[in-house]
């Protein structure tokens, strides 16, 4: 089994209005494409380091122990195709992941106030 990705495509990721030169759709068709498992959340509260992708760790890797990395500035090929790649791979906790990925990992944001 692989690991699942969620992209955030709301409210400033995603939109041309903040990344005007990001193909967004294209985007989101390549890893489509390439992924099994994709999902699209309208928000994920990470607008400082948009474009977001969630990779999930595979079942195996996160009883063993890994957690979801959160990935920022996913804005260009190099981007995208890390990210796949180390889907491929086997994602977090069972793969490292490319040089082009690791520079983008950014901290889990906290939750928004008033949520659990």
């Amino acid at each position: 089994m692989t690991s699942r990705i969620t992209v955030c495509r709301g409210c400033c990721c995603g939109t041309e209005r903040k990344h005007p030169d990001v193909d967004h759709d294209r985007q989101l068709q390549v890893l489509r494409e390439r992924l099994p498992s994709v999902r699209v959340a309208d928000c994920l509260d990470a607008c400082e380091v948009s474009n977001v992708v969630v990779v999930q760790p595979t079942p195996a890797a996160r009883a063993a122990g890994a957690k979801p990395v959160w990935v920022g500035s996913v804005l260009d090929d190099d981007a995208v195709h890390g990210v796949a790649d180390w889907v491929d791979a086997g994602g977090p906790g069972l793969a490292v992941p490319p040089a082009s990925i690791s520079a983008r990992i950014v901290a889990t944001p906290l939750p928004a106030r008033g949520m659990p």
